[in-house]
């Protein structure tokens, strides 16, 4: 008999996570200490509960500027080498208590202020290494690859790329653009770009999230995007009928992997509800739709939770899971032996189980 697809038994399922914000996964707990000792006195309270409930009630607004928000708080404690370093470690330990396998969790350097960009990098590899050592060593062996994201709104993207390519035979695997799409296309900067072309370093542009078709066409052919961060606005070009508009087809055609952060779409008021929102549908027609958390702190949410709360309001089935952990790992920017031995050894043998 299957396991019942259900929290229990998705913790214990294998799992792929592709769009997760460093600065949006801290524990409550961390960010106190961590204030405590930058003497950072803005926090709203000095409970851990408290604080746990106040980001997420912050990130239900239904803004996405007032969700941009919290990031204030999360980012003054991080501005120290040794915080980044603590918040990433963390980061590996608790995705991988939570099963996931693989994970590429992304952070814009350049909001670590206090310190020099290669020391920011060098903090977060530090810390996703040791993480994913202890985590291996309690039997929970996690793969996780760092995405460095340049901020749209600012002119550091050359920096940023230049950084990708510097540190990726140390674990940054690849480049983001992140901050607001109205405005800021994703070739506003082409000399960053070509740093990318140059080297032939992988990239993922937020786009389709805020903003609808047109930011999804610029992150193809201004970017030349290989996924999307969220993506999900693609649905504005599906018809009632299941007709696709041109842009629609061509992500379809190319299988685009669109990184759906149900929950954080649902908070940012792109979709009133998850009842409402169109992460099943592209699913169905094909699309190659992933499930992610975002900002595990500001939704509350983990890679569990996100995947149990899709399945049982779309009636989704071991398939299905099944189905966006391998679209995942194959949109993953990992060597090709190491998804070889992830998918072979760890993600058709999980679900081989849990269905059997």
């Amino acid at each position: 008999m299957p396991a019942p697809l259900n929290a229990a038994s998705l913790a214990a399922a294998p799992k792929v996570l592709l769009h997760d914000h460093l600065d949006g996964g801290l524990r409550p707990r961390t960010i106190l200490e961590l204030a405590d000792e930058a003497g950072y006195r803005e926090l709203p309270t000095a409970d851990p509960d408290e604080l746990g409930r106040w980001f997420r009630a912050s990130a239900d607004s239904g803004s996405l500027d007032r969700y941009l928000l919290t990031f204030a708080h999360t980012v003054a404690v991080m501005q120290r080498p040794e915080a980044v370093q603590r918040v990433a470690r963390e980061c590996a330990l608790d995705l991988a208590a939570d099963g996931v396998v693989y994970a590429e969790v992304r952070m814009a350097p350049e909001l670590l202020t206090a310190m020099p960009l290669d020391t920011a990098v060098e903090a977060m590899l530090d810390g996703y290494a040791q993480g994913s050592r202890e985590a291996a060593a309690a039997g929970r062996p996690i793969v996780v690859g760092t995405l460095l994201c340049a901020m749209r709104q600012t002119d550091r993207w050359v920096e940023v790329a230049e950084a990708v390519v510097r540190h990726r035979d140390a674990g940054v695997v690849g480049f983001d653009l992140a901050g607001p799409e109205d405005g800021f296309p994703p070739d506003r900067i082409p000399e960053a770009i070509a740093v990318l072309d140059r080297a032939g370093a992988h990239r993922t542009v937020h786009a389709g999230e805020a903003a609808g078709i047109p930011s999804i066409r610029a992150a193809l052919d201004g970017a030349r995007a290989e996924r999307f961060g969220h993506g999900v606005r693609i649905a504005d070009e599906v018809g009632g009928d299941g007709g696709l508009g041109a842009v629609a087809q061509r992500v379809l055609d190319e299988q685009v992997p669109l990184e759906i952060a149900p929950s954080s779409n649902v908070q940012t008021g792109a979709y009133p509800s998850l009842a409402a929102h169109p992460v099943d549908r592209l699913h169905r027609i094909g699309f190659a739709v992933t499930v992610n958390t975002d900002n595990r702190l500001m939704s509350g949410v983990s890679a569990t939770s996100e995947l149990a709360d899709v399945a049982a309001t779309f009636h989704w089935g071991w398939n299905d899971v099944q189905t966006v952990t391998e679209r995942a790992l194959a949109g993953a920017f990992v060597d090709a032996d190491v998804r070889a031995r992830l998918l072979a050894d760890v993600v058709r043998p999980g679900y081989a189980a849990l269905r059997n």
